[in-house]
């Protein structure tokens, strides 16, 4: 069946791609297997060269491929300006220092030497999702490879352009054929390929329901996968919070890429004595966002990534509503044309609506009341995912102690949470494990050999 690129601003069909067929497929994963043989053999200096090349062309080409972005799923452009960038960033990056991080760690034992010693896997699949369609992409595939790994990419079907896309820089950057692949490919042919047995591991961003399928896949064939799935992340400010600060903050945290990312702030926890001015602000800046074309650069939020997804959370606030959730802002779709949502504000939040159980993933924020920190720490740890959070004060010391308190993968005091290269990113609970970027990131597809001689 065609796989169609539909535009969200306007709902018109960009491009219509055939999937690639059964033989093509088994020829990829074939290139894959034999690259990887003098791929892993070939030593830092070199690999580095290609992904620094990589980044000039991302560097290069980042207003052509963040206008790609837009037209496939919405994103602003200038949001997906910075896209490119970072994602040129994280190639940078591991160029530097994959070899500091892969380097033998001697290790004191009654033999007369030990050490660890890291070694590549062969071939990792990665599954990889819409919302940040290059930077996903490019966190797997720098690590991956600079290890010495060989990578597949089956994207999400409606950003298959940027798909193509990648795979043509890996390509003008000179990676040998067979080092980074796209693979055309709907979600029910991924099954299949996490069991071949040229297939070493998997890594997948994505729902939660995807995340069980694969990790159920590769576990039925002893398989590594990491795992990075939805979030509910909690967003707490407390009573000593520079408020300003805070409610900007807290527009950007929601707002960010139309609020579809995982790590986007989606549960707004709030004690008391601030809560009707941190209330008052947050609708007020919100109410203030300029809804419009994605390549406006006076745009404040651009469509969702479809229509599907956006009456999808429509249903989600519809149902949170009849249940007693209270419309404090939007609540509903905007009737221009396109995959449009207005930015909304839910309060009294309860347990059994989908506002407090399940992740809203779109412009829409749950405001809680609590009394103190306790009651917020509870609050915050009171979901099923674990991915980030943010805690707001002007105590920093006090901050810190939260934050050793908060079940999740990451906590940023007075800053909203963000992925960076040099600092491991990932979840806990329902929200995945493994983790990506820094040092750990690039030891997930490797063995990590112990060699002992006495």
């Amino acid at each position: 069946m065609p796989i169609q690129s539909v535009n969200p601003y306007n709902n018109q069909v960009i491009e219509v791609f055939e999937p690639h067929s059964e033989d093509y497929v088994q020829a990829a994963i074939e290139r894959a297997t034999l690259q990887f043989s003098s791929w892993k053999e070939m030593s830092f200096g070199p690999k580095a060269t290609l992904f620094h090349r990589l980044a000039d062309i991302l560097e290069e080409r980042k207003t052509a491929l963040a206008e790609t972005m837009t037209l496939e799923m919405g994103k602003l452009t200038a949001e997906g300006i910075a896209e490119v960038e970072k994602s040129a960033l994280v190639c940078r990056y591991y160029a530097d220092n994959a070899e500091k991080f892969l380097k033998d760690e001697i290790l004191k034992s009654d033999h007369s030497k030990t050490f660890i010693s890291y070694h590549p896997l062969g071939t990792i699949l990665a599954v990889m999702p819409w919302n940040f369609p290059l930077w996903q992409v490019f966190r797997f595939a720098a690590p991956t490879l600079m290890a010495g790994n060989v990578g597949l990419l089956k994207h999400a079907s409606n950003v298959q352009m940027c798909a193509q896309a990648i795979e043509d820089v890996f390509i003008e950057a000179g990676f040998p054929n067979g080092v980074f692949q796209n693979l055309r490919i709907e979600s029910s042919k991924v099954e299949a390929i996490i069991k071949d047995d040229r297939i070493k591991a998997v890594t997948l961003t994505g729902s939660e329901g995807a995340g069980s399928a694969v990790a159920s896949a590769a576990g039925s064939k002893i398989k590594k996968s990491v795992l990075e799935l939805g979030g509910s992340d909690p967003f707490i400010v407390l009573d000593d919070a520079d408020m300003d600060l805070t409610v900007r903050a807290a527009v950007k945290a929601r707002i960010r890429n139309c609020g579809q990312s995982c790590i986007a702030a989606k549960r707004f926890i709030v004690v008391e004595r601030v809560y009707d001015e941190f209330a008052e602000k947050f609708i007020s800046f919100m109410k203030a966002l300029r809804l419009g074309d994605p390549q406006d650069k006076m745009t404040s939020c651009g469509p969702m990534a479809s229509e599907a997804l956006a009456n999808e959370l429509l249903k989600q606030v519809e149902d949170s509503v009849a249940k007693g959730a209270k419309v404090l802002l939007g609540g509903k779709r905007s009737e221009r044309e396109g995959a449009y949502f207005d930015p909304t504000i839910l309060a009294d939040v309860k347990p059994g609506m989908p506002a407090y159980e399940d992740e809203l993933f779109g412009p829409v924020a749950s405001l809680f009341k609590v009394k103190n920190e306790e009651e917020a720490i509870a609050l915050a740890n009171a979901t099923k995912y674990g991915l980030g959070a943010s805690i707001w004060t002007q105590d920093l010391a006090r901050g810190e102690l939260m934050a050793r308190k908060i079940d999740s993968g990451s906590v940023f005091v007075n800053h909203t949470v963000s992925s960076d290269p040099r600092l491991p990113f990932g979840g806990i609970k329902s929200s995945g494990y493994g983790r990506e970027l820094s040092h750990l990131g690039i030891r997930e597809f490797v063995n990590i050999k112990t060699i002992a001689i006495n």
